[in-house]
């Protein structure tokens, strides 16, 4: 398979670009497509044979549901049983916008989009691309990131090229995304709404609309999920990982630099390569491997930008060995540190 390029100004869309695009979904085939999470790998969601396509493209195991993205809120209308209360206040303050609410499905949502689950997964992207192409499609898409399975998140359309290559129709450039992590994913099919995912859209924002909400607790001390059933993407498999092995170090600052120094120290000893994954605030406290600065810590946004470029670039320069520090659980911390666990498999010291 031929992948073909298109190149589309999210501030100046073409509409024959968007014609040809939402065609080649209309007849079953995949695109890549920029949101402004990460880049989504979208087929018509009510078509299994194309939804599928998404699973072999990705190696994604079939269990792992799949997102399903629209252009319209009322569209959630005929892909669900019903709509909660909380559910539209969510909708009204979110959408478009990272936030995927899970409700029950209704019967035309296909078991092979939601991993054979009775509950699909719902967002509205807050992307002038994305949303024209689906607009354009007429049918709700289902997108999970255009990477291979495991492999860290796409911000750029050259990722998905260099994962998806071949193996998908289209991929439509739109330039760099503007978050760089996953939505926030929120069950709203539960009594008490539950935080499946964290994303840029925090817990204390989303109890402001709604009230009482819990955190599943897979979401940062799930090391071994293989058993249980995921109701969302990202809970049960190994997720965003480098080549390298990857270790997390959590603690005071000046005990995480000197720990991070001495291991570093270490594997170079052995000949081996090294990276540290650090903060503008400490990257120049480190004294050897090859150091790549995530961001500002005062600034999360610069940090989830950066996230899953930096873990490519790690691969780019064979890193064998990668010991990043860790992040408070507070706010969109928590979304960057669910990040970085899963990318390390949960491997992580404390000092």
């Amino acid at each position: 398979m031929v992948t073909k390029t298109y190149k589309i100004d999210k501030d100046n869309i073409k509409l024959p670009l968007i014609k040809e695009v939402a065609h080649i979904l209309c007849e079953g085939g995949l695109v890549a497509f920029p949101t402004e999470t990460v880049y989504g790998l979208g087929a018509n969601a009510l078509d299994i044979d194309a939804a599928s396509k998404i699973y072999m493209a990705k190696g994604r195991p079939s269990d792992n549901p799949l997102i399903v993205h629209i252009a319209h809120k009322e569209d959630v209308e005929k892909l669900v049983t019903n709509i909660p209360e909380n559910a539209k206040l969510l909708m009204d303050k979110f959408w478009p916008g990272p936030l995927t609410i899970i409700f029950n499905k209704s019967e035309i949502v296909p078991y092979g989009v939601t991993g054979n689950l009775e509950t699909v997964g719902i967002r509205m992207p807050d992307h002038s691309v994305a949303l024209a192409i689906i607009d354009e499609a007429g049918v709700p898409i289902a997108a999970p990131s255009a990477n291979t399975s495991t492999r860290p998140s796409p911000t750029k359309a050259s990722h998905v090229l260099e994962d998806l290559d071949g193996r998908i129709n289209a991929i439509v450039d739109g330039g760099d995304v503007n978050i760089g992590i996953e939505s926030t994913i929120v069950d709203v099919t539960s009594e008490i709404p539950v935080i499946l995912r964290p994303g840029y859209i925090t817990k204390a924002e989303i109890e402001q609309v709604i009230g009482l909400v819990n955190i599943d607790k897979a979401i940062l001390n799930n090391k071994n999920a293989d058993s249980f059933i995921a109701k969302a993407p990202g809970m049960k498999y190994k997720h965003y990982a480098p080549r390298g092995e990857m270790l997390i170090v959590e603690g005071k600052e000046e005990n995480v630099v000197c720990k991070i120094n001495e291991l570093a120290k270490e594997k170079i000893k052995l000949g081996k390569k090294v990276g540290i994954i650090a903060t503008e605030e400490t990257k120049d406290l480190y004294e050897d491997g090859i150091i790549i600065s995530l961001g500002r810590r005062v600034d999360e946004l610069d940090i989830t930008r950066h996230l899953f470029n930096t873990l490519r670039e790690l691969d780019t320069l064979e890193i064998e060995y990668i010991f990043s520090e860790g992040f408070t659980n507070d706010s969109v911390g928590q979304a960057i540190m669910n990040r970085l666990l899963k990318a390390a498999g949960h491997n992580i010291i404390k000092v």
